[in-house]
């Protein structure tokens, strides 16, 4: 076998995999997308972006987004910092935190569910603290930041351990002399946090960032579980338009519109977060 040969060997599986599972999908969504009997067309397109619940479905993803991954960020830099400065107990720390991640999104909404609901948990305190005389039904149209909360709170405690175990994994890669040197030149934690450890991190956010603002604007299970239709995100009109209108153009048109967000999105990261040429820390 020719050695010049033998990477397109090592990459055939995973190219037949992608193929197979990726561009032929992509392929027939694109095409239910831009066609109908007539054969090519925006309609679908228009239909969607002429419905009057498509402007909150952008705005609602949009700003659950950035109240939610910036969050995250910060709690993810936090615990990952932490975990790596611990000496003992360290991997059951990082196995208690990371619990959230063998938690299916359905059930992390219906979690939380049981904590706003009318007889959750959140007016059983309430009521026991004399805050409230009776059960009182937080999540319903009258209370949309209450919804909003709900279900930024679930999503949080849910996908924060994506990002940690990315961001764990990166700062182990970061050599330890790097911040011996730094200590005895009487660096505080912060600037060797600020100097050493977000820049060698930057590949690392890349990917975190990346694969956490795409799982945002896919979000779904969670918010049908806490705000259904009070809350209208681009993958439940997806769903909506698939499964309750039966109308697979327009499901198609609006899953490539979520496609196209997440690319702007993920270069944006990608163009902020590059490392630059000759950069030293």
């Amino acid at each position: 076998m020719s050695p010049r040969l033998l990477p397109y060997i090592l990459i055939l599986p995973v190219t037949l995999f992608l193929s197979v599972f990726f561009l032929y999908p992509f392929v027939l969504v694109s095409q239910q997308a831009f066609t109908t009997g007539a054969g090519f067309t925006l309609e679908n397109f228009d239909e969607i972006v002429s419905y009057w619940k498509f402007p909150i479905t952008i705005r609602n993803t949009l700003l659950l987004a950035a109240a939610v991954v910036p969050i995250q960020l910060a709690l993810a830099l936090l615990m990952a910092t932490m975990v790596n400065r611990m000496q003992k107990g360290r991997d059951l720390v990082l196995y208690i935190w990371t619990i959230p991640l063998g938690i299916s999104d359905l059930a992390a909404g219906l979690t939380w569910l049981a904590i706003f609901e009318q007889s959750g948990f959140l007016n059983t305190m309430m009521g026991g603290l004399g805050i409230v005389e009776k059960p009182v039904n937080l999540l319903t149209f009258q209370n949309p930041g209450i919804v909003f909360l709900a279900i930024a709170l679930a999503e949080i405690w849910r996908a924060t351990a994506i990002m940690l175990v990315i961001l764990v994994a990166g700062i182990g890669l970061i050599p330890k002399e790097y911040y011996e040197a730094a200590e005895v030149f009487g660096a505080s934690p912060w600037k060797r946090f600020l100097r050493i450890t977000l820049p060698l991190l930057r590949p690392s956010l890349q990917t975190a960032l990346v694969l956490r603002v795409i799982l945002a604007f896919e979000i779904f299970a969670v918010v049908q579980a806490l705000g259904g239709t009070l809350f209208p995100v681009l993958m439940g009109e997806t769903y909506a338009y698939q499964f309750d209108l039966l109308n697979s153009g327009a499901a198609s048109a609006m899953a490539l519109i979520i496609l196209v967000i997440s690319i702007g999105f993920t270069l944006i990261i990608l163009r902020a977060l590059r490392v630059p040429k000759g950069a030293q820390i």
